[in-house]
């Protein structure tokens, strides 16, 4: 199978099987490839709604003009340059993968210059609205402890939501005020945990055995849902979306501004950055860096009005 089709069928078995790549991004890099697969049977004149026609396509044949006009197509349909970037990415993780394989000599998608990427500042709560959001979840049900728990353990560790979700209770470390997650690539790291955070799992775990036997079907997820299974990404992010309307957050919030929340924070008081980098898990301390924005604002404020020659 030298077509384009099955060597895509190829390539997300291995980053399924052999790097354990979640579903959300092996369905993202399958979503990319098909569609540049697509594009190029039209570009090369056949029909991208035949199977016969798509199933022609070699990636010999793939050139760097044709990376190039399915770029520019994407320009067109005014597509973000981040979107454009991740869809050049997942072209080169493909055409790595095929010359590893012997598929290909070369990467056409290697030659092809990455889009110049705009840097937004991440979206985050101010510690005020954290707290406030914390704060307003004082539900005393069982649904509501264990939503104080969570979310007290995703803005206490900086996790990301995966991984908050993947949690199982012994890898939360009580005595040592640490959890144990794996993240991306399925590295594990070690995150600190507050007491709070303790405490709020403790109250929503200990009411958990006062429901009964029942209410636990997986034995080994920290947070669960109504019917006693683990509790996934989605729920959790329907949740802290519903929390922050009811205790009056004005911005838009899901869980990854929790996280942008974290980092700023720990960073805006002083704490060290690689110390963060780490416990972010991110691989490269530039990734890291874009939360500074708020110190650098501070320090610019406090400059502005403390210097005597601005």
């Amino acid at each position: 199978m030298n077509h384009i089709p099955g060597q895509i069928d190829g390539f997300i078995d291995v980053l399924s099987v052999q790097k354990n790549y979640s579903q959300h991004t092996l369905r993202a890099y399958r979503n990319d490839l098909t569609e540049f697969c697509r594009f190029f049977a039209g570009y090369r004149g056949l029909d991208p709604e035949k199977k016969e026609d798509l199933e022609s396509l070699t990636p010999a044949q793939v050139d760097v003009m044709g990376i190039r006009a399915y770029l520019g197509a994407l320009y067109k349909k005014n597509d973000k340059k981040s979107s454009v970037a991740r869809k050049l990415s997942a072209l080169r993780s493909f055409f790595k993968h095929l010359m590893k394989s012997g598929v290909v000599t070369d990467s056409p998608a290697d030659k092809v210059a990455t889009p110049k990427q705009d840097k937004p500042i991440p979206a985050y709560l101010t510690v005020d609205d954290m707290f406030r959001l914390l704060d307003g979840i004082h539900d005393s049900s069982l649904a509501g402890l264990r939503d104080r728990a969570m979310f007290e353990t995703l803005y206490s560790t900086g996790i990301r939501i995966s991984e908050l979700a993947g949690l199982d209770l012994d890898r939360v470390d009580r005595a040592g005020g640490v959890i144990r997650v794996l993240g991306k690539g399925n590295k594990e790291r070690v995150a600190p945990i507050g007491r709070r955070a303790l405490d709020a799992m403790d109250a929503y775990r200990n009411a958990l055995v006062l429901a009964g036997p029942g209410s636990v079907k997986d034995p080994k997820a920290v947070f669960l849902n109504k019917s006693g299974t683990r509790l996934t990404e989605r729920s959790m992010a329907r949740l802290l979306k519903a929390w922050a309307e009811k205790t009056g957050i004005s911005v838009s919030i899901y869980p990854h501004a929790v996280r942008h929340s974290f980092a700023t924070h720990m960073l805006d008081a002083g704490a060290d950055l690689r110390g963060v980098q780490e416990i972010l898990g991110h691989e490269s301390l530039s990734t890291t860096q874009k939360y500074t924005h708020v110190t650098i604002d501070r320090l610019a404020r406090a400059y502005d009005k403390a210097h005597p020659r601005k």
